[in-house]
């Protein structure tokens, strides 16, 4: 009788026959997937039920990675924060120092075509500080008497007239602003030709056209350039602009207000100007005569004209005596005119210039020679006992 196993440890086919049904289940699958892709829907039903127990077994995992990487990207937050904090303000710095060489560029472009527009010599010069008094509208330049500063030079931008040299140091100088009350500006209005003086104000801010009539043409927006009649400033120099015009009827002048067309204090690089005015130079002011001065000038004329009148009479009566002297020798003449006349004649005194002194006659060295009828009168005169 043949032995058999239980029910319970029945074996069904064999190992190696269920092997070889796998492989050829396997193999019929995957050239049916690769070829036909019979198993897309499969394979995504599978997925799609899989992937909550996929996303539960991942949770722990997840828990210790997130916290790891919390911690990382925190300092690694704060480290790349400061590096593009530091960086930012090198790019800030880096920006406006672009800016101001930019803004300077532009600056000194202006300022070396307003050099080519003027015929004098410039000297550039940057303003260093403002002056401590604060009741007064000075700078101070880098420039001074060791690079030909002359004192009273003109000071201007690129957009105008921004003051002049008041006081020249060896290596500094003092430039009083174009807004100060004490400083004065010929200029003219370009409309018109309309010519005054332009004052700073006590302000600082504007200025004050002054010495302008009621019934001038001035309306506000007129330009005011240098008129150059000063010897000073080159004319035709932007100055200021008019704001208002405020007219009175009690004044005889009109009050105009203006404001400077170059930026007086916002200036950083200038130009000195070397100017040399062809104007030729004032005539010297004749110096007022006091009374007494002229009195005593009226009275040195009157004794000069006396002096003159009695000089002129008394070279009057000598004239009259050699005239005298001359005829009696021509008609004949005594014994005893002939005997004087022997003697030394004595030479006519010297007109005197003044009445207080009189000067001496001197005898002639030699006696003039006599005539023919005087040495006959004389051979025939007798002789004095």
């Amino acid at each position: 009788m043949e032995y058999s196993p239980p029910p319970l440890f029945k074996q069904g086919p064999s190992a190696l026959a269920r092997l070889i049904l796998f492989v050829a289940l396997s193999l019929v699958l995957l050239i049916s997937d690769a070829r036909f892709k019979t198993l897309e829907v499969v394979r995504g039903v599978l997925g799609a039920g899989l992937y909550p127990l996929q996303r539960a077994a991942l949770v722990p995992r997840d828990f210790f990675v997130g916290a790891a990487d919390l911690a990382v990207t925190s300092a690694t937050l704060r480290s790349d924060n400061t590096q593009l904090h530091a960086r930012n303000l090198q790019l800030s710095q880096q920006a406006n120092q672009a800016a101001i060489l930019a803004a300077e560029n532009a600056h000194l472009r202006a300022l070396l075509q307003l050099s080519q527009h003027f015929g004098a010599q410039t000297t550039p010069a940057e303003i260093q500080y403002d002056t401590r008094d604060p009741f007064t509208q000075k700078v101070v330049i880098g420039r001074g008497s060791q690079q030909d500063i002359q004192n009273g030079a003109p000071v201007v931008s690129e957009d105008g007239v921004i003051g002049q040299v008041t006081r020249v140091f060896p290596m500094q100088s003092e430039v009083t602003l174009l807004t100060d009350k004490d400083q004065a500006v010929p200029v003219e209005i370009v409309r018109t030709g309309l010519r005054s003086v332009i004052y700073g104000t006590p302000q600082g801010a504007l200025l004050d056209l002054r010495f302008v009539p009621i019934s001038a043409d001035v309306q506000a927006g007129d330009e005011l350039v240098t008129s150059g009649l000063d010897g000073v400033y080159p004319q035709g120099l932007p100055v200021a602009k008019v704001l208002r015009v405020d007219k009175q009827a009690d004044t005889a002048f009109a009050r105009v207000v203006c404001a400077p067309v170059a930026t007086v204090r916002g200036a950083r690089q200038v130009l000195v100007l070397h100017y040399v005015s062809q104007v030729p130079p004032r005539p010297a002011e004749l110096e007022p005569v006091s009374p007494d001065a002229k009195k005593k000038a009226d009275a040195k004329k009157a004794a000069d004209s006396k002096a003159q009148a009695a000089a002129a009479a008394q070279a009057s009566g000598t004239a009259a005596a050699k005239s005298g002297t001359s005829a009696g020798t021509t008609t004949g003449t005594s014994p005893a005119t002939a005997d004087a006349k022997q003697k030394p004649s004595a030479a006519p005194p010297q007109p005197a210039t003044k009445p207080d002194r009189a000067v001496p006659a001197k005898p002639a060295a030699n006696p003039p020679p006599k005539s023919a009828q005087q040495r006959a009168a004389h051979a025939a005169a007798p002789e004095n006992p």
